[in-house]
């Protein structure tokens, strides 16, 4: 009697091993679903950050706008009888030189 207990139960560890621990068992499908929430955050972000630049992109299509914006911002270039002041943070300040002057 005592061999058919011992019998029954590693028929039913067998049986429950690839229902927990197999290929397509619950750990398998919980570190999927981790993998799936992951993946669809950075979807998520790729989204938004491509919708950026179709709004840059169609922007700079229509207009001269956002070319001359991009030109003041990015190159610091004037249009004529203008004058460009450029103000720096304190940490953005060019770098004192520690070398003594000759």
């Amino acid at each position: 009697m005592r061999y058919i207990v011992y019998g029954l139960l590693i028929l039913l560890v067998a049986i429950q091993y690839p229902l927990w621990i197999g290929k397509g068992g619950w750990l398998y499908v919980y570190q999927l679903d981790k993998e799936v929430k992951a993946l669809q955050e950075t979807k998520k972000e790729l989204e938004i950050r491509n919708a950026k630049i179709a709004g840059d992109v169609q922007d700079l299509k229509q207009g001269s706008r956002g070319v001359e914006e991009r030109a003041r911002m990015e190159h610091g270039m004037v249009k004529d009888n203008e004058i460009l002041v450029k103000v720096l943070k304190p940490e953005e300040s060019l770098p004192k030189s520690n070398k003594p002057s000759k």
